[in-house]
């Protein structure tokens, strides 16, 4: 994985795919801070031009990268022949973002990370997958933050609980599989979730109280739910994945707490509430 010269061990080159989204750019951030990669960051708009639809933009990308952090498209279509073409071009270790229960025969999304999964176990290297839950930062980055400023959040998902995890968290882990010394992390799948189980109306709650202004949680059918997302704009496509997710919510399948992150980093995940209160306090949802 790494070229040793004397006593002093180079750098892995890694690349990291999705590097300005809610993970990527945090893996970046980690990786350069710590020292323990030379980073390509790459998107379609970032440092290192990388486009899905693009096979083109593909080859410069991994370009000497030795590791990988693979973040699917939502069209799983791409997504063998490009980590093929990556461990042809010398990828030995790919890390991949994917979700729990994924696998799950009739899901209507996904679809590209059960790809990628699939993908990187057929190339004979070294690969991980990371399954994360619901991360906090849908609350304050894009999917809930509307609604939240609005006052209300309404969803279809009942009293099914959710072990939300920081997206910080997940960066930690995937920043340390991918630099880690040896393969103790090859053909590892880590569930990632926060250290409790939480109800959407609980965590609202608990956002409402951090904001200290009233912002409720209502119930909705899955219908309705649909109605409103076409209602505020979202395409079709969207809407179907985010009612797909939800049924897989309401079954029960992602609810537990997992120790995928003390298994990695060696403590335990953070909690929702003390990082609602250090958003809260930046004003994000006043």
């Amino acid at each position: 994985m790494t070229a040793k010269t004397g006593t002093h061990r180079t750098p892995p080159t890694v690349l990291v795919l999705g590097a300005t989204g809610k993970t990527g750019r945090r893996v970046v951030a980690r990786l350069r801070d710590s020292g323990t990669a030379t980073v390509r960051a790459a998107s379609r708009s970032g440092e290192v031009r990388f486009d899905w639809t693009l096979p083109v933009t593909w080859d410069p990308a991994l370009a000497g990268a030795e590791a990988l952090y693979l973040v699917a498209p939502d069209d799983p279509s791409p997504v063998r022949e490009f980590v093929q073409q990556a461990a042809a071009s010398g990828v030995r270790r790919f890390v991949v973002l994917s979700g729990r229960s994924i696998e799950k025969e009739g899901l209507d999304f996904g679809q590209g990370m059960a790809a990628a999964g699939a993908a990187v176990q057929e190339t004979g290297v070294e690969w991980t997958l990371l399954r994360p839950n619901n991360f906090f930062q849908n609350f304050d980055e894009d999917l809930w933050l509307a609604p939240l400023r609005a006052g209300r959040l309404g969803l279809p998902i009942g009293d099914m609980p959710e072990p939300f995890i920081d997206a910080e968290d997940v960066a930690e882990v995937a920043a340390g599989v991918l630099t880690a010394d040896g393969d103790g992390h090859a053909g590892r799948v880590y569930d990632l979730s926060g250290p409790r189980a939480l109800t959407f109306a609980e965590a609202t709650r608990a956002i409402a109280d951090a904001a200290g202004r009233p912002i409720r949680y209502e119930e909705l059918t899955p219908a309705a739910y649909r109605a409103e997302l076409l209602a505020g704009g979202w395409p079709e496509a969207a809407a179907d994945a985010l009612g797909a997710m939800f049924a897989l919510h309401r079954a029960g399948h992602t609810s537990e707490v997992t120790d995928g992150v003390r298994q990695v980093l060696g403590r335990a995940p953070a909690d929702l509430e003390p990082w609602a209160r250090s958003v809260a306090a930046r004003g994000v949802w006043a």
